[in-house]
């Protein structure tokens, strides 16, 4: 159970960290002068945010190694590492890992994007082009300027985001990935308890790092209030 508990805080992390990466870009692209960029990031937000998560990693899983050579899919369920000195540095991660974790970030960038999008324009025009009047750059006005006052609107909507992931990695067991919900199962078929305690602890966990979450969204907002 510790082990799955700690592969769900891993995977959440790379999740929340690449999406939000992946984010910005997305946001870029929606507010893109370039009609191709809108279009594309227009039919990107479509796909991703009006299927289930789950139809989703099931074709991460299932359909991305249908369309791919075959001797790709072995290279990726292969066993790689890089070592050094006899001592493993970096090892490869598991096909049902990667499969789960591109399913994650590419289903979360939307949302974020969206937050992201959203809080930049929450911000009014006037506060740029007083930026601009000052002698500000438009790189230093959107630092300075623009991004501080959108992270205090985008805050909590990227705290919910998190919290969402913290649950939404749940959904990962459906492909094989050994985290906290996979293990959980494993624990109830292997040892004689009863199902209810198990779950109970399970969800109990889940309660914790969401609360601990939420806890530090209310931190941040005070402190930037």
């Amino acid at each position: 159970m510790l082990q799955g508990w700690g592969m769900t805080l891993w995977a959440t992390l790379l999740v929340v960290a690449a999406s939000t990466l992946l984010g910005i870009a997305f946001a870029a692209a929606r507010e893109s002068a370039r009609p191709a960029l809108v279009r594309a990031s227009g039919v990107y937000l479509s796909v991703f945010r009006n299927t289930p998560l789950l139809v989703q990693l099931l074709f991460w899983y299932f359909g991305i190694p249908a369309l791919l050579p075959e001797a790709w899919v072995h290279w990726l369920n292969g066993v790689h590492a890089l070592a050094l000195g006899g001592v493993v540095l970096v090892r490869w991660p598991s096909f049902e890992f990667l499969a789960a974790l591109v399913g994650l970030v590419a289903y979360s960038t939307a949302y974020v994007g969206e937050d992201i999008r959203s809080g930049l324009r929450g911000v009014p025009a006037s506060q740029r082009t007083a930026a601009l009047a000052l002698g500000l750059t438009p790189t230093q006005a959107l630092r300075h300027v623009v991004l501080p006052q959108a992270l205090r609107m985008m805050l909590p909507s990227f705290i919910n985001q998190w919290v969402t992931l913290v649950k939404d990695s749940s959904l990962a067991y459906i492909v094989g990935v050994p985290e906290l919900s996979f293990l959980a199962t494993q624990v109830n078929a292997r040892v004689m308890v009863h199902p209810a305690e198990v779950f109970l602890c399970v969800g109990a966990v889940y309660w914790l790092l969401c609360s601990a979450l939420d806890g530090v969204a209310r931190r941040l907002a005070r402190a930037s209030a």
